[in-house]
């Protein structure tokens, strides 16, 4: 094909300049060459010049398009070899049939929506109430990767714009090997207290979220379930958790104006029966009411599973109610379903001794009192998924990595401490630790819409919260009626440059 489009020989064997060669041959820009390098962009990019390079020799029949694509490019050797081959110099780029047109507009749409999606943009929806009241279920989000940094796909062969699932197929969209090295490029922000991230689960093993058919799956980094979480506490701080608030470096943790925590609720009541069917909307409540009588006292008892302290407020003025608190776990109950998994440490959802949240270039002393909370992160985090192998183990008081002696480490990345602002329904850093800014996706930064999932679509649609900012301060305010007016307008001036345009050609 070289030598047909009256280039030399040798340009066809020099690794990189061949390609720079070969697109000028396909009439296209030079600067593709660097989208053969972008993960899962590539394989895209791949059929596009396969398809070209048919095309640049008069091989431009559907037939052509179809066999070169199920071949994964191979009927491009037997076109090469056994076929003539006449280059077609400066060849329109525009396709001579609908087939080619409708392909070409195929392909050049997934390119560029795969380039957004995978290292600017990304759309996410909510699927569950553990930020509920700062973000509800049925939220579609658009997560921002140029925040904290775009993040090079790890996986190389991968469908597309889904995640780790086909939909309606149900099977796999990856394959688990070739892996790429972990590589992200720098943001123009950190990730900060307060901040709403998406990540990627770092004990993910379902095979997709929220299915699981009870089998261990391996997933690599970027294909682990995306979750949202609030960010309460950031490499380098000392967090604990007391009576249900979360406190840093010894201080309460001060919250957005925007967030809207919740907590279970118990109390009494006199008996009266509360419409459990209006209550939460009355007051505001996600998760439901139950009321009976309290089988081990014997009193009339009330549970809210979610509510926020105004709502709390106004519960504790309603007739029949004769109190309400949190329900909280006493401090030093030990729940083991709670990081880091350890006797001597009596963790449970309310209250959590103080520990160092690691971060990047900090060296800290390891000893068999703390390495409960780092075993993880040495195995997994800073082992396993760089390719180290490495092990820990406790030999009496010894902490060994690798069969050393381990006293002090220094932290290869920076880790985060995550949780839901429905505190008591919210799967979050409490249930398996810290989360790696390996695995850290991006920022939310716009609602473009929302409904309720109770209530389906059209009927349960928050028109209020459409085009609405994630972050900032007071009530978030909906741009929908300044898109609507950008829109029309947009559609206005090129309709009125189309019409100029074609009264100038009559």
């Amino acid at each position: 094909m070289y030598a047909a489009a009256g280039r030399k020989g040798w340009e066809a064997i020099v690794p990189l300049y061949n390609a720079v060669i070969f697109l000028k041959i396909l009439n296209r820009p030079w600067w593709y060459v660097f989208l053969l390098f972008l993960p899962v962009v590539n394989i895209v990019i791949f059929i596009v010049i396969w398809v070209e390079a048919l095309r640049s020799f008069g091989y431009n029949k559907p037939k052509d398009t179809f066999l070169v694509i199920i071949t994964l490019g191979l009927y491009l050797y037997y076109v090469n070899y056994f076929l003539a081959l006449k280059h077609i110099e400066n060849r329109d780029l525009h396709p001579r049939t609908a087939a080619g047109e409708w392909t070409s507009s195929i392909l050049f749409a997934i390119v560029a929506a795969t380039i957004v999606h995978t290292y600017a943009i990304q759309p996410f929806i909510i699927p569950t109430p553990s930020l509920e009241k700062t973000l509800l279920t049925g939220d579609f989000l658009l997560v921002s990767k140029l925040h904290y940094g775009p993040r090079f796909p790890m996986t190389t062969v991968a469908l597309p714009m889904v995640h780790d699932t086909i939909p309606i197929a149900g099977v796999k969209s990856y394959l688990d090997n070739p892996q790429l090295p972990y590589l992200r490029l720098p943001g123009y922000s950190s990730v900060q207290r307060n901040d709403i991230v998406v990540f990627n689960w770092p004990v993910d093993t379902i095979n997709s979220f929220p299915v699981n058919d009870g089998k261990y799956h391996y997933k690599p980094i970027d294909k682990k379930s995306n979750y949202v979480k609030r960010c309460v506490g950031i490499a380098g701080d000392t967090l604990s958790i007391i009576n249900g608030d979360v406190h840093i470096n010894g201080f309460q943790l001060k919250l957005s104006d925007r967030a809207r925590l919740q907590h279970s609720y118990y109390g009494l009541t006199d008996g009266t029966q509360i419409d459990e069917a209006t209550f939460p909307e009355r007051f505001n409540i996600t998760d439901g009411v139950q009321q009976g009588v309290n089988n081990q006292t014997g009193e009339n008892a009330i549970f809210i599973a979610a509510a926020t302290n105004e709502a709390a407020a106004m519960l504790r003025k309603e007739k029949g109610i004769l109190n309400l608190n949190k329900s909280l776990k006493n401090p030093g109950f030990w729940d083991r379903s709670k990081f880091p998994f350890d006797s001597h440490y009596p963790n449970n959802n309310d209250n959590m001794e103080p520990f160092l949240i690691p971060a990047k270039g900090v060296t800290t002393g390891i000893n068999y009192h703390n390495i409960a909370y780092y075993k993880e992160i040495l195995e997994t985090y800073e082992g396993s998924e760089i390719g180290l192998n490495n092990t820990v183990e406790l030999r009496g008081k010894a902490v060994l990595l690798n069969g050393k002696p381990l006293t002090t480490y220094t932290f290869k990345q920076n880790y985060y401490w995550l949780m839901g602002d429905n505190r008591h329904n919210s799967l979050d850093s409490r249930a398996w630790g810290y989360v790696p800014y390996s695995h850290v996706v991006g920022k939310p930064v716009f609602i473009w819409l929302s409904y309720d999932p109770n209530k389906g679509f059209p009927s349960g649609l928050r028109s209020e919260r459409l085009f609405t900012t994630v972050n900032g301060a007071g009530k978030p305010i909906s741009y929908f009626l300044y898109f609507v007016i950008a829109l029309v307008l947009y559609f206005g001036i090129s309709a009125y440059f189309k019409k100029k345009k074609g009264n100038k050609k009559s």
